[in-house]
């Protein structure tokens, strides 16, 4: 199945703490420019009749009101860190303007976290006004949203399996260390992909740049983007310069037209 010309937002490229970080006053974190303000990462899917995005994160709310937007019909969830799945109650919004339920792709262990972090949703006797969902359990194969069709790519965040994601010459990937050589293949003939690069030091479950950049070079994409940045990995432009002319670390606002 073909999917449409599709529209890409990054909505926050920050780790879990953001950028910059509560009571840090390292030169990232004092930076004057915004390009080294990073909210917590999620990206924004739009095709010409379907828009999702890709985890609701703490900063969900200011993210969709600063990207002026006024249309959302499903949210696709990677994995159940706080992080991710924060912000889904913001959803209420959506609810109420659009007078229908939000459509919510996650995978089980996802899906038993927001149960248990939005319990009140998920109870018999419901409050008024909290968030109206339809859930739907994905697994590993393919799906479509709308009119997008998504192929889920199963990834290692230490030892728990999280989900990126490809859409058409598109893959998107966070919160990774590792990646089976058999999923590898998913991500082979992308033209653009999204890696979570947290860091330059070692780190127990995310790549480091170093490894974001070995991947990308690896499986022979022609764009590389980097998200899911931490303080620690340096100031925006000079990282930019030490990195291979055809990568790049993502920052909010960011847009990727016509994948």
């Amino acid at each position: 199945m073909e999917t449409p010309s599709i529209h890409i937002t990054f909505l926050g490229t920050g780790t879990s703490s953001g950028v910059p970080m509560i009571a840090c006053d390292c030169d990232v974190c004092s930076s004057t420019n915004p390009k080294d303000n990073r909210l917590r990462s999620s990206i924004l899917v739009e095709s010409a009749t379907t828009t999702f995005v890709i985890d609701a994160t703490p900063d969900f709310r200011y993210q969709m009101l600063r990207a002026k937007n006024k249309k959302l019909d499903a949210v696709l969830f990677t994995h159940p860190h706080k992080d991710h799945i924060a912000g889904l109650d913001d959803v209420r919004a959506y609810n109420y303007i659009q007078k229908k339920s939000m459509e919510i792709f996650a995978n089980a262990i996802t899906i038993e976290a927001l149960q248990r972090e939005f319990y009140y949703v998920f109870t018999e006797k419901k409050y008024p006004g909290i968030p109206q969902l339809t859930i739907h359990k994905i697994e590993n194969i393919p799906f479509t949203i709308g009119d997008i069709h998504v192929i889920p790519i199963l990834v290692w965040h230490l030892n728990m399996p999280v989900l990126g994601y490809r859409i058409n010459n598109f893959t998107y990937i966070t919160d990774a260390n590792r990646i089976d050589d058999i999923e590898k293949e998913k991500i082979r003939g992308s033209e653009i992909i999204v890696l979570n690069a947290l860091r330059k030091e070692q780190h127990i479950s995310h790549f480091t740049l170093t490894e974001a950049v070995a991947l990308a070079q690896e499986l022979q994409i022609p764009k590389a983007y980097f998200t899911h940045i931490s303080h620690q990995l340096g100031k925006h432009e000079l990282v930019n310069k030490e990195l291979p002319s055809h990568m790049e670390l993502a920052y909010d606002g960011l847009t990727i037209l016509h994948i």
